[in-house]
């Protein structure tokens, strides 16, 4: 396949000598995984036939023996990627020995979108494993999906721990603690036993080391990945052997990809209507996927916009050869103006 050529555009930025005295005035910059060369262009944003916006960002693709396939961007560089390191932190809580399936360890992987059933079920398995929702150290939130927290706020109730998407992943790493007597009050800390476990699981799965460690959204330890090491891990849990923990994990969610996102929620659509696909979106538009067949994809929008995963998801599918209705699903992206469809978000790519 011919690799999509990216847009080649001037680099701006300053000109300042690293050795000049405006230099040293300088206030230290943070580390940063964005390159110096600017990301092309994926995503454009055109509204009343107009381009009024353009997203950047990086994005690859494997092949199926796990080789780089074809890439747009810097896929080399670290970045955080978000919830996308889910699977692998499941993968940790049953290597300490918790014995989850179906769609116990399907929530365990999830970014779950609020609706009742989900939070049934971390109700249940905080139950079930002599936790209550006290226990929980994530944020107060509402529903993740917008229809649920519309609900869940005209029904009169506030932000909780429990309703927070990540509240099953939670759930599943106290279990974890409980069972092996570590402390409970510290499970999020990066030296805790478990954080350990889940580290040397990203660093297998991805073949690569963590560059830098964070604080995800949740609270719990964010593991830095190159778009590389984050394609090749989500290919990693769809070739693994059966019954291994990665497999496990993979096989939980696409059977049960409801509980790892919701009803309305793209990353269900995909493994729904694609039989064996692995699919799991991030905060900041990061998203990763991995086919049966062990192809994998994984990119990041620079300026974390998230209205692009679908039409840049679709777009990368479709390039890879895939063709299905679920694809034109994903791909519509409309802009409204005067609540009427004037534009949309579309694949520049």
């Amino acid at each position: 396949m011919t690799s999509p050529t990216p847009i080649s555009e001037p680099t701006s930025g300053s000109t300042t000598s690293p050795d000049s005295p405006a230099a040293a005035l300088s206030p230290a910059s943070p580390a940063s995984s964005i390159p110096s060369a600017v990301s092309p262009v994926l995503a454009e944003v055109v509204r009343s036939g107009f381009v009024e916006g353009r997203h950047r960002g990086s994005l690859v693709v494997l092949a199926a023996d796990g080789s780089v396939d074809w890439s747009l961007g810097d896929v080399a560089a670290p970045v955080f990627p978000r919830s996308t390191n889910k699977p692998m932190q499941a993968a940790a809580v049953l290597r300490a020995g918790l014995d989850l399936s179906g769609e116990r360890l399907a929530l365990a992987a999830a970014s779950h979108s609020g609706e009742p059933f989900h939070l049934d079920l971390v109700r249940t398995m905080l139950t079930e494993h002599g936790l209550t929702a006290d226990h929980l150290q994530t944020p107060a939130d509402l529903p993740l999906d917008p229809e649920e927290a519309e609900a869940y706020i005209a029904s009169g109730r506030v932000r909780d721990r429990l309703t927070m998407n990540c509240s099953g992943k939670h759930t599943a790493m106290l279990a974890a603690c409980a069972l092996n007597g570590w402390p409970l009050a510290t499970y999020l800390d990066e030296v805790h036993p478990l954080q350990q476990l889940v580290a040397d699981g990203v660093r297998t799965a991805s073949g690569e080391d963590v560059a830098h460690v964070g604080t995800d959204g949740c609270g719990a330890p964010l593991l830095s990945l190159s778009l590389t090491g984050l394609a090749r891990a989500f290919r990693h849990f769809v070739m693994a052997e059966p019954g291994s923990p990665e497999r496990r994990v993979a096989d939980a969610m696409r059977a049960h990809p409801e509980y790892v996102a919701g009803t309305r929620r793209p990353d269900t659509w995909l493994m729904q209507a694609l039989p064996g696909t692995l699919s799991k979106m991030g905060a900041e538009a990061v998203q990763a996927l991995a086919l049966p067949d062990g192809r994998a994809l994984a990119f990041k929008i620079d300026d974390g916009a998230t209205r692009t995963l679908g039409p840049v998801l679709a777009r990368t599918l479709r390039l890879m050869g895939l063709d299905a209705p679920v694809l034109t699903r994903l791909e519509d992206a409309p802009l409204l103006g005067g609540g009427a469809r004037v534009g949309e978000v579309r694949a520049s790519f």
